[in-house]
């Protein structure tokens, strides 16, 4: 069992830390609001600190999940920040889902530092960090990944490395980009078997077995037709993964004309009051253009 410290309590983070303490480590955190750090303490029993440098004090490994790059550039070499105490050989491993030029810089940090750096953004939503059952996607050293995994594995399902700094970023881009797809394809498929006058049940239980089957459908297919939004993950935080997604292809110069034109179709969803609304809302701006 290990001392880590978890830096970012929310949605995601705070059930992460608390697989964590569960599995047996020894568990400081720290998040910006200090009440909900003393909240996860009470209830798990760990340690709740008032600034990033002092969770990562004698920390083995330090987790962090924040909102975006800014964020991590925050607690990280920011005043008061993680990198100010992470120890000599100590591994930082950063499951933000950021921008893979922050993660390489971030890495570079590290190395000066004489500490390691993962960037290991997660795919699974609240529910897989409820559960337990996350996928991360790790860009890093092999060494520092071998001594990574076994701890990740306490709230991950799958934890795979794709390769050097900001490797892990770049595969969560690719991540969003399919589900961006996807959803605008179900959104579509649903809402003409509803114009249809089709029994948009059955349409599900029909497509789902076959090619068009996929974890969105199974997921998401039955609230889409039951107009049932008030879960899961926000089109505020979508709409931020594709503009890391397209700043990305900008550089790289791949072209993505059906994510681009997503991004542009949640805007629409926020311009109708639903930047809280799950992702799968894209269906009811369909609807909204019908009306």
């Amino acid at each position: 069992m290990a001392k880590v410290a978890f830096i970012g309590l929310g949605v995601m983070g705070y059930p992460m830390a608390g697989h964590l303490k569960a599995a047996g480590h020894d568990v400081t955190v720290y998040n910006r609001t200090f009440a909900k750090a003393e909240a996860w303490a009470a209830e798990h029993g760990g340690q709740a600190v008032k600034t990033p440098a002092e969770a990562a004090k004698g920390a083995e490994f330090v987790f962090c999940c924040v909102g975006n790059d800014d964020d991590l550039r925050s607690v990280t070499i920011g005043a008061e920040g993680a990198f100010e105490t992470v120890g000599a050989d100590a591994v930082f491993v950063d499951h933000t889902t950021a921008s893979a030029r922050v993660a390489r810089e971030l890495d570079a940090a590290a190395r000066e530092k004489g500490f390691h750096f993962i960037d290991a953004p997660v795919s699974g939503g609240q529910a897989g960090a409820e559960n337990g059952a996350l996928t991360v996607m790790c860009g890093g050293t092999q060494a520092a990944f071998d001594r990574a995994a076994p701890v990740i594995d306490a709230f991950a399902a799958a934890c795979r490395l794709m390769g050097e700094a900001g490797a892990g970023q770049l595969t969560k881009m690719v991540n969003q980009i399919c589900i961006a797809g996807l959803v605008q394809g179900l959104s579509e498929g649903l809402h003409f078997a509803q114009k249809a006058g089709l029994d948009g049940d059955a349409v599900l239980d029909a497509i789902s077995k076959g090619a068009a089957g996929s974890w969105q459908m199974s997921n998401r297919g039955s609230t889409m037709i039951a107009d049932k939004f008030d879960f899961g993950f926000a089109v505020d935080w979508m709409r931020k993964d594709l503009g890391i997604v397209l700043d990305e292809a900008r550089n790289n110069g791949a072209t993505l004309p059906v994510t681009a034109q997503v991004d542009q179709f949640y805007g629409d969803v926020q311009n109708m009051g639903g930047g809280r609304w799950d992702t799968s809302s894209l269906i009811r701006r369909l609807r909204r253009l019908d009306q």
